[in-house]
């Protein structure tokens, strides 16, 4: 009896973890808006994944970015000491 029980939660359980697994949302860019050849910092357009506040071929604004994400974001050394 005890051991059904267990089993019932053990399933309902992996259950729910299988459908939480579907409510994710695409991450996919426009690849429609990328040309070949194009610099990076002119950018694809509108995107969700666009840094806040940086406009669409603001060459500066896209190196500072870089820049930043190099010292603070990807530098282990800085992050864990």
């Amino acid at each position: 009896m005890i051991r059904a029980r267990i089993l019932k939660i053990a399933f309902v359980a992996a259950g729910v973890a299988l459908l939480a697994a579907c409510g994710e949302v695409p991450q996919d860019l426009n690849t429609a808006a990328v040309k070949p050849g194009t610099p990076a910092y002119q950018g694809v357009g509108a995107s969700q994944f666009a840094e806040r506040g940086w406009q669409p071929g603001d060459r500066t604004s896209w190196e500072q970015q870089l820049r930043a994400r190099a010292a603070y974001g990807q530098n282990e050394y800085t992050r864990v000491h």
